[in-house]
């Protein structure tokens, strides 16, 4: 009966630490604007700051994907992307900052990261 009772606390937080993974996910094509690079370069800083902060709960990480490869065209369409978008993803959730990320990414970066990390932390709480 405690090996039981063990196993299902186990599960349970094992449950409760998959739901706090985050992934930051940017679709783009194989040609590629200012914008569209500043978005890669400054999620990614975000990212691997929150990475850095010892108080942040679960995991998170940034992957790039170019839908104009075989591969990439394939998630892309698992996503129903068509061209460059940016999602925060927790397990089936997915919220699109892509609007976000153009109006601040170029101009204000700094502004883009905060923002960025704001919603990404909101997730993990």
């Amino acid at each position: 009966m405690k090996k039981l009772l063990s196993l299902i606390i186990f599960l349970c937080l094992y449950l409760i630490g998959y739901s706090q993974n985050v992934d930051v996910v940017y679709f783009h094509g194989k040609q590629r604007c200012v914008t569209c690079l500043s978005i890669e370069k400054y999620a990614k800083e975000a990212v691997q700051e929150i990475g850095a902060d010892k108080q942040t709960k679960g995991h998170v990480r940034f992957e790039a994907i170019d839908f104009s490869t075989e591969e990439g065209n394939s998630i892309a369409q698992e996503y129903k992307v068509a061209w460059s978008t940016l999602f925060i993803i927790n397990g089936d959730v997915r919220k699109d900052i892509t609007q976000l990320a153009f109006r601040y990414a170029k101009n204000q970066p700094e502004e883009f990261k905060r923002l960025l990390k704001l919603e990404i932390e909101s997730i993990l709480q």
